[in-house]
């Protein structure tokens, strides 16, 4: 795994801890829990994951200092993935 990945799914795994960031990125992205878990390795999913946090600077910069990364970091990840 790359490291553009391994910090999406960190990133994916923090949105998810939280039950109300994590209904409100499956209804922003369109995604059923299904969805979520059967594609959770796709660089896709993993760049919506990215771009629903820099969406919300609030949650951009708490996930970022939860995975002690700048955010920059998530933000270049992001970039990456849609590469």
């Amino acid at each position: 795994m790359d490291k553009a990945a391994a910090i999406a799914l960190s990133a994916l795994g923090w949105t998810l801890v939280d039950d109300a960031r994590a209904q409100r990125l499956l209804a922003l992205t369109g995604l059923s829990p299904d969805d979520l878990r059967s594609r959770v390795g796709e660089p896709t999913l993993l760049a919506a994951t990215l771009r629903f946090l820099e969406a919300h600077e609030p949650d951009l910069v708490a996930c970022a200092a939860a995975l002690d990364v700048e955010p920059v970091a998530l933000i270049e990840a992001r970039r990456a993935l849609e590469r």
